[in-house]
């Protein structure tokens, strides 16, 4: 069984300011190394300071979303090629708030994940079901129509990705999906990266839905859950600490 270290990513979201940044990385920088590998998806605007600020640790660095054009009359757009500028390791692709308020379809999050590894970003794509979809007994047929665009667009390379499996129904709502549901879906994304890839078994496949400091050990301790993207809990310092201390 492959041994695969941890990557706890932080997804701040529309969240930021010059003060909160700066006392929150100060936090995470003060605490130290931990068991897991650790990162932080930065609005736009703090891309600069975060990279300064991070740049001597062992702490990445990411952006929440990038385009799928590498340039061009795409006003409000930002490029792959832009993030790697300021030395982005990780860029969100697909994440559900995208999917639903942007409209952005399952080819077009694959069309962004192949604009990020073509920088030398590693996308973070986000596949998941909303709560009538579960109910609808739906759920493995929409991850796996998410992850094959995916797939099928990046060839050879799919091996160089990070998933994460969230459930929409479990997104700042505060419901979690039990370990044991949320291992069944990512033993199934697992199972389709094998068909795809001799590296599925070194990806790091992530669950990013509520994880807090009480529920990240049994998470993280289910075998095909590699970590997490996290949300409200990545914007204190102490939180987000405490989850990545509970990787194994």
């Amino acid at each position: 069984m492959t041994t695969r270290r941890k990557l706890v990513v932080g997804n701040w979201k529309m969240h930021g300011s010059h003060k909160a940044n700066a006392e929150l990385l100060e936090g995470l920088l003060i605490a130290g190394p931990s068991n897991a590998d650790m990162a932080v998806c930065v609005p736009f605007p703090f891309l600069s300071e975060v990279a300064v600020a991070l740049a001597a640790s062992d702490i990445r660095w990411g952006a929440q979303d990038c385009s799928a054009h590498e340039q061009g009359a795409y006003t409000g757009e930002v490029s792959a090629a832009m993030l790697h500028e300021f030395g982005c390791r990780y860029v969100i692709v697909g994440h559900s708030e995208r999917r639903a308020y942007h409209a952005e379809a399952d080819q077009l999050v694959a069309d962004k994940a192949k604009a990020a590894l073509g920088k030398g970003i590693t996308p973070i794509v986000c596949v998941g079901e909303t709560l009538a979809q579960r109910e609808a007994g739906e759920t493995e047929a929409v991850v796996k129509r998410q992850l094959s665009a995916v797939i099928h667009t990046l060839g050879h390379c799919v091996g160089e990705m990070v998933v994460a499996y969230e459930p929409v129904w479990a997104i700042g709502t505060g419901k979690t999906a039990s370990p044991e549901q949320a291992q069944a879906v990512h033993a199934l994304l697992r199972a389709q990266l094998q068909a795809a890839t001799p590296h599925a078994g070194a990806m790091k496949l992530l669950y990013g839905g509520s994880v807090k400091p009480d529920n990240a050990a049994t998470l993280f301790a289910q075998p095909d859950i590699d970590g997490g993207l996290i949300g409200g809990a990545s914007l204190k310092a102490a939180d987000f600490v405490a989850i990545c201390r509970a990787a194994p």
